[in-house]
């Protein structure tokens, strides 16, 4: 039964306006070549400073520049804009949901009435 109501829940929330608009535009961004070669130079560059920072070294002047030209380009890019507001939008509403769950669980835990359905 609880596999049941969490494919239940798991379906509605696949359903949601919030859920929607995440994969929309997290597929719109995917389908920018563009963004999507900057994104991964981003990340590779991110990972090249964060090894060198574990070997105790700063990046150079130059990974530095290029990190924050590539993030200025990025973040200015509306189709990652809109994917990073539909994400947050979703986190809330997922958040939200979380908290719902954990008040069914304290309820439940204090209830002497078992409820299968």
């Amino acid at each position: 039964m609880l596999e049941d109501k969490a494919r239940e829940l798991g379906r509605i929330i696949g359903q949601s306006g919030e859920y929607q608009a995440v994969k929309r535009s997290t597929d719109a961004l995917n389908g920018d070549a563009d963004a999507m070669k900057l994104l991964a130079r981003l990340e590779e560059l991110r990972a090249e400073a964060g090894q060198l920072m574990q070997a105790g070294q700063q990046p150079t002047e130059a990974m530095e520049r290029e990190l924050d030209t590539l993030l200025g380009t990025v973040q200015s890019n509306m189709l990652y804009q809109r994917a990073v507001s539909a994400q947050e939008n979703f986190d809330k509403i997922m958040y939200q949901v979380n908290n719902w769950i954990l008040e069914g669980i304290k309820k439940g835990s204090t209830s002497s009435i078992i409820t299968l359905g």
